[in-house]
């Protein structure tokens, strides 16, 4: 039995704090603490996996009881006034219970009894709380350590009553120390290249590296090789994340379908080599700066080959394949076919448009823009040019009065008078015809970059061609007929006076419910080029709104004026038929006839009823 083999994470577990590695914020306190006597009665150490939360309870047990260090740190519970306690297995209020009872038995030797309690946060609640009052006043002899990886659930009255530390990570480097030093007094050989990749893996903690160390001496023997490393860890290495960006920055997509082809066939992990991807991208964004390397956790060779890769790409085409990378990592894991996903993320990052095309694209739109501009003054300029010679031409064709009265001789001399310069038609034409140019090279160069960008339409319309063009045509006939025709207003009288041509032009052009709403509207005022009108109810309004349109070009044919409509509701005030007593309903009568109003007037008839 003594010859049995025994684990580097047990026989290189510290035994003092000087041998406790990353963590000096918490050993220097501690130590302090028992220097100047002023050890606390409950602590909680908290942090990730494998970065010595027990191993430093352990230490602290053994310094304060003053433990031979010959004592193993696995033994001390084994000790009378060491107690350590699993509370993922005892989590119970009978667990406390008995907790408490041991409490009370003191150190048989020794100043203190040390209570060490692992994976706290596995107590149940009815647990915690029946360790409050213990915990908050323990007889003299008793100091409880408590560890954990989620301090979160503990109880806040709990953690009230304890003294807390907070382990850190401990970084790559500092565990490549620590596996050199265990090699060589292990008398392993190394590389150096092959200490960052177990240092990585282990993820900040150093139990872990001393298993994967382990484990590569078992595959390996004492002679470790970083090839041999790679294919015994099953991790992605550097050779094949270098290859992969360099498939991409070679834009080769035949190369890496079959490199993809390749690493499936090795074994490798598409979710993990894409979590591999995504740092190696991060650390060539990283050394494309080159001026923090010491954010890249790598040799220094491997660092110089991030600096060379990175000339291959641009700050905004890594900051687009991490973007890519990272979304495809958190997608991988939900898709049905990660082979097929994982081809069109390499086929993507291959075909992805660089930044340096787009600039070079950019800067194409902007000499276009500037060759367009340049030519267009040359032809304002020319087209200037040959309309002063016309107007010079036409000057001197043009005679000059040759008789002037002597009397009026004096005074042009002293008032000289200032001619206009006449314009001649072929001028005006031709600057017309340069604003044209100006609006359609402006137009061009819009259209010329929206070709570039979105791409030709494959269907339809050609550059230049506009179903629109007989709309336009029209409408410019029907503005200058409008112009001809125009008419001025001088009230409500016109538009009553044309009101029955009107009416009889919509039953021609209008439906029958349209026709007879108008029918029965009250012409009410004419403010401007907008007509008032009145209705009995909102669904005549809603009529006369919907086809107000047709309604004011019927209404300019006929007025040869553009009248808008706008449609009020006004109720009748008069009552209706119903309510009326039968004097009331004769007036009315009165007023519809005319004779029999005259036969009323002349005889004198009464109602009698």
């Amino acid at each position: 039995m003594a010859n049995n083999y025994r684990a580097l994470t047990r026989k290189y577990r510290p035994q003092s704090f000087e041998d406790v590695v990353s963590q000096e914020h918490v050993v220097s306190t501690l130590k302090n603490a028992i220097k100047q006597n002023r050890i606390s009665h409950a602590y909680m150490f908290c942090g990730p996996r494998g970065v010595g939360k027990t191993t430093v309870a352990r230490v602290l047990a053994r310094t304060i009881n003053n433990i031979d260090e010959k004592v193993d740190g696995e033994a001390l519970s084994q000790t009378l006034n060491v107690v350590e306690i699993d509370a993922a297995s005892n989590n119970k209020v009978e667990d406390v219970h008995h907790l408490r009872e041991i409490v009370r038995v003191p150190p048989q030797s020794g100043n203190y009894k040390i209570f060490i309690v692992d994976e706290v946060h596995m107590l149940s609640k009815q647990a915690f709380n029946a360790l409050l009052k213990t915990l908050e006043e323990p007889p003299a002899h008793a100091i409880f350590i408590f560890a954990t990886t989620e301090p979160h659930k503990v109880l806040p009255t709990i953690l009230s009553r304890v003294q807390r530390f907070d382990f850190k990570r401990i970084s790559v480097d500092e565990i490549v120390t620590r596996l050199e030093a265990i090699c060589k007094e292990e008398s392993i050989e190394i590389d150096n290249e092959s200490l960052h990749t177990i240092a990585k893996k282990a993820d900040g903690a150093l139990r872990d590296a001393l298993g994967l160390m382990d484990q590569a001496i078992a595959f390996c023997g004492m002679n470790i090789q970083y090839d041999q490393l790679v294919q015994a860890l099953n991790v992605v290495g550097n050779d094949q994340l270098f290859e992969f960006t360099q498939t991409v920055a070679e834009q080769n997509s035949q190369t890496g379908l079959l490199l993809i082809d390749r690493l499936l066939k090795e074994g490798v992990d598409i979710q993990e080599f894409l979590v591999s991807l995504t740092g190696h991208i991060r650390n060539l964004y990283v050394a494309k700066q080159n001026t923090r390397m010491y954010l890249v956790e790598a040799t220094e060779e491997t660092k110089q080959r991030y600096v060379e890769t990175a000339k291959h790409f641009s700050e905004d085409d890594l900051m687009r394949i991490l973007h890519i990378v990272s979304e495809a990592q958190i997608k991988i894991k939900d898709v049905q076919q990660p082979r097929v996903h994982f081809e069109i993320l390499i086929l993507k990052l291959i075909h992805m448009s660089r930044a340096k095309e787009l600039n070079e694209l950019l800067e194409g739109l902007n000499r276009l823009k500037k060759n367009r501009s340049n030519q267009v003054k040359d032809d304002l300029g020319d087209t200037q040019a040959e309309v002063r010679t016309e107007e010079h031409v036409e000057n001197e064709k043009s005679p000059e009065p040759s008789i002037q009265s002597s009397d009026t001789e004096p005074d042009k001399k002293n008032k000289p008078v200032k001619k206009k310069e006449p314009v001649s038609k072929s001028a005006e034409k031709k600057e017309s015809k340069v604003d044209v140019s100006i609006e359609e090279s402006d137009r061009s160069e819009d259209d010329d970059l929206q070709e570039l960008l979105m791409g030709r339409p494959s269907l339809g319309f050609m550059k230049g061609i506009s179903s629109s063009n007989g709309a336009d045509e029209e409408k410019s006939e029907k503005t200058n007929n409008r112009k001809e025709k125009k008419v001025k207003l001088n009230g409500i009288e016109d538009i009553e006076a044309c009101w029955d041509s009107y009416l009889e032009l919509l039953k021609k052009n209008v439906s029958k419910t349209l026709f007879l709403q108008i029918e029965d509207v009250r012409l009410k005022e004419l403010k401007g080029t907008e007509l008032v009108v009145s209705v009995n109810n909102i669904f005549a309004v809603d009529v006369v709104e919907e086809n107000k349109k047709k309604l004011s070009s019927l209404l300019e044919e006929v007025l040869g004026i553009h009248i808008r409509f706008k449609c009020i509701v006004e109720r009748e005030k008069e009552k209706s038929s119903e309510s009326l007593n039968p004097y009331e309903r004769f007036r009315e009568l009165q007023k519809k006839d005319a004779h029999l109003s005259t036969i009323v007037e002349l005889f004198g008839a009464e109602l009698e009823y």
